[in-house]
Parts: structure tokens; C-alpha cells; sequence
């Protein structure tokens, strides 16, 4: 294979092959749902089952009207997708008539006393007249019956009833984190057989940000527990849906909040200045070399499979942002329990001890700083045989524990701001530039996440 990072004899490193062709902007499919794959993918749900990973995502389509209903894919691997179908013949009645929506959006998909429920979404842009809605399956493709509303807003309250996540704590207790741009992220408690709320009301806000613009936007809340670290991590996306999309997450120890970035500040602090500092930016706009890159990317859901996660998340072509596609991405965790994704899509890689001689060479590494909307561009970073550095940030110095991780210190860059930051090392497939190599993914001393990708001139 060209171009790949050689393998040093002996050390058994396994990098991922190659997931074949996967062609962006294909015209001769606008058509074709069958042959979609990764295209027109937005806001996706993911679940596993006995059949394989399944994902309910939004009805949108490029070049064309969408079909409402609710797309479903599935895979065996998380690589390749297969179109399934539309989950639903339609918009429900009573979605119909609330929400007088056009097409279905933000469907989440859990399985709870035999059944799967899908939590659907139905609303108009700009809109606070919204209906979160309630299916069931015996079958994860259905036939799907409606079991009515789980939770409405009119136009004259303050909240969004749109993009529900369900999960069950580690009580055994039922949830759902909902809402949308206006009036921030709630929680509110489900009775656990009918699937609904267990009490009147919209339940107890998580996050918020002020005013509600486009560029003061949260939405697209998804929560998850990690074990070994005994945290519940809040995802949301914040600012514009089609410019600068960017995925943030804070951390709690209860499920209802409160919930706190990695500097200590809470997700409810709306006067916090500049707003743009809340929440660890973990994933936004980007681009590798000369490759187009991506556009914002948001609305995550993450796969807990087996104690390994995935963020799962939309994601729009920096050659024509109408295109949406579906992104799969490694999880990585930091040594004090902070998620990290990987610089690159999923192709099969696992975690692995790195050979320190694989390490140094030519490096393209980027910031995810808050600061920046839109695409975060790279600059290069020369890693040295002998622990120096030399970047755009000057010179400095690195380690290596010798099994993953790979700490980065700069000589001029004040303590606390940015100086120090700990990566982990990962074997990935170069999706630009089709070929093997080596990533990085960790944060810095004041939270910002930082990325790396081995050059292939190195």
C-alpha cells in the first residue's frame, strides 16, 4: 500500500486496512436511497442490536424534497452502511396537527422491557411549536405503533420540545435530556413502562446559553455514563446548524447536573464572557493538507460498545456544505476521565502500545480552539528523535510513557495557557490521503482539545 507507515518488525502494531472507496458528492445517487450509504445522514441515533448497529437519523435529502418517515441504516462493522428504509409511512397524525411538520428529525432509538421505542421529533424551523412522540417495535425495523405524545411546547413557552436522548442511569432509573436553541437543555425523569414522564412540567434545566441566536446556540443533547470513571458526560452542539456546528461536553456526577467543563464552569452560566469558553469543544469545523475537510460537524449520539465508545455525528462536505454525511469516530479517554475523538473516521482501528521509533517525523496538528468558528486550518509540527519539538507555537519538548501517550510541552507559551497538553497516540486510516498512519487526540492545560495527524512526507 502506498504511502503507508511502515511496520517495524516484530512489535505486532495492527493499523486498519483500508475501507475501500467511499465517493462524496455523487450526483448519480440523488435518486437511488438504496445506494445512499453515508449520504444524507443528519442528526443520527445509534443502537445496537443481536442484528447489528443501526441509525435513525433526520429526513433530509440533497437536490430534492425530503421523504418524511425517519431513515434507518444499518452495518456490521460501523464502517459500511446499508440503507434499510423508512421507519414510519409519514408524519403522525398527532405530530401532524401539533407541529404541522414536513419531515421528522433527531430520532433516538432504545430498547426498554422487550420493545424498542423511537423518540421522534416534529417541528418547523425557527418554530417552538414542537412535538416529541413516542413508537414501539417489537422489531428494530418495525412495523412501529404510535403511542402518542411524550412531550409538546407551544410557541409562547420559552423551550423546544425537539431532540430527545433516552438512557437509563446507573440506578436503573429513566431519563430524558431534551430541547433545542431556545430555552436551553432539560432533563426530566420517564416512568420506565409507559415511556413518558413521570411528572407534569419540562423537568430541570442542564444548559443554557443567552441569547438564543445562531451564534448562541445548544441543542442536540445526548448523555452518557462512563463506569470506570463514575461520571455522566453531557454532548451538545452549539452555534449554527449549516457554518459552525461544534460539539461540546461537560461532565457531572449526578445525571441531573450540574454539569462542568474541564475549567470547572457550569453549562448553566449563561453570563459567563466570552460564552464561547463553556463546555469542552472536543469536535468542530476542520481541514487536513490541501483535502476540502468538513464543515460543522454536531448532533452526536455515542455507542458504549463493551466499554469502548464511539461519537457518532453528522457532518457536512467542505466542498458543498449541502451535503450531510454520517461520521463514526474512536472515543478516547483522557487519564482524569475527559473524552477525546479521533482526528480521523473510524476504519477498524483499535487501541494500542505505539513503538516510540514510529513517533517522531513530520506531524499536521490543530487546535479545536473555541474561539474559532468555522474550519480550524492545520500547521505543521515537527516531532525530533531526541525530545525536541519545533511548530507554530515555536520550540519545546516531548515524552512518551512508551505504551499511548505522548505529553507535548512549549517553551514560550505562558503555564496555563496552553503550554502543556497530553495526547494519545492511535493508528488510523488517512482518509484524505488514503493511506495508514499515526494520530493523536488529547487536550491542553486550559481545555482545548488538540489534534495530530503524521504527514506522509515524514
Amino acid at each position: 500500500m502506498p504511502n503507508q507507515l511502515p511496520e517495524p518488525a516484530g512489535d505486532g502494531l495492527v493499523f486498519p486496512e483500508s475501507p475501500g472507496e467511499f465517493k462524496l458528492y455523487d450526483t448519480s445517487i440523488l435518486e437511488l436511497e438504496s445506494e445512499w450509504g453515508v449520504h444524507n445522514a443528519h442528526d443520527p441515533g445509534i443502537i445496537k442490536t443481536d442484528q447489528g448497529y443501526y441509525v435513525f437519523s433526520t429526513d433530509v435529502r440533497v437536490g430534492g424534497e425530503p421523504v418524511p418517515g425517519v431513515m434507518v441504516r444499518k452495518s456490521t462493522d460501523l464502517i459500511h452502511w446499508e440503507w434499510v428504509q423508512y421507519a414510519l409511512p409519514g408524519i403522525p397524525q398527532v405530530a401532524m396537527e401539533w407541529a404541522n411538520a414536513s419531515n421528522l428529525w433527531a430520532p433516538d432509538v432504545v430498547k426498554a422491557d422487550g420493545k424498542y421505542r423511537m423518540y421522534y421529533s416534529a417541528s418547523s424551523f425557527g418554530s417552538r411549536q414542537s412535538l416529541i412522540g413516542l413508537q414501539t417495535s417489537a422489531s428494530i425495523e418495525g412495523p412501529w405503533t404510535d403511542e402518542g405524545v411524550v412531550l409538546a411546547t407551544r410557541e409562547e413557552d420559552a423551550l423546544n420540545a425537539i431532540d430527545a436522548n433516552v438512557l437509563t442511569d446507573a440506578g436503573g432509573r429513566m431519563w430524558m435530556v431534551y430541547g433545542s436553541f431556545f430555552g436551553g437543555i432539560h432533563i426530566t425523569e420517564l416512568d420506565r413502562k409507559s415511556g413518558k414522564p413521570k411528572q407534569e412540567g419540562f423537568g430541570q434545566l442542564l444548559a443554557i446559553r443567552d441569547p438564543a441566536t445562531e451564534d448562541g446556540a445548544v441543542e442536540g443533547p445526548y448523555i452518557v455514563y462512563n463506569e470506570q470513571f463514575k461520571k455522566y458526560y453531557l454532548f451538545v452542539s452549539y452555534d449554527s446548524l449549516f457554518e459552525d456546528y461544534n460539539v461540546r461536553v461537560a461532565r457531572s456526577d449526578s445525571i441531573t447536573g450540574p454539569y462542568t467543563d474541564a475549567q470547572g464552569r457550569d453549562m448553566k452560566d449563561s453570563r459567563h464572557f466570552p460564552q464561547h469558553e463553556v463546555g469542552v469543544k472536543v469536535l468542530g469545523g476542520y481541514r487536513f493538507g490541501q483535502d476540502p475537510g468538513w464543515i460543522a460537524p454536531g448532533h452526536n449520539s455515542v455507542l458504549n460498545n463493551d466499554g469502548t465508545y464511539y461519537m457518532v455525528h453528522h457532518a457536512r462536505g467542505g466542498q458543498d456544505k449541502r451535503w450531510p454525511y454520517l461520521h463514526i469516530r474512536k472515543i478516547l479517554w483522557t487519564g482524569d476521565g475527559w473524552p477525546v475523538v479521533s482526528p480521523e473516521r473510524y476504519a477498524g482501528e483499535t487501541e494500542q502500545n505505539i513503538p516510540p521509533a514510529l513517533i517522531p517525523g513530520l506531524w499536521e496538528r490543530l487546535l479545536h480552539d473555541p474561539a474559532v468558528d468555522g474550519q480550524v486550518e492545520p500547521q505543521p509540527l515537527e516531532i525530533h528523535e531526541h525530545g525536541g519539538l519545533t511548530g507554530a507555537y515555536g520550540a519545546g519538548k516531548w515524552t512518551f510513557d512508551g505504551q499511548r501517550t505522548l505529553t507535548l510541552v512549549w517553551n514560550d507559551i505562558p503555564k496555563g495557557e496552553g503550554r502543556f497538553e497530553k495526547v494519545q497516540l492511535l493508528p488510523a486510516w488517512d482518509w484524505e490521503e488514503k493511506r495508514q498512519t499515526l494520530v493523536f487526540t488529547g487536550l491542553n492545560e486550559a481545555g482545548i482539545s488538540s489534534w495530530g495527524k503524521k504527514s506522509s512526507s515524514s
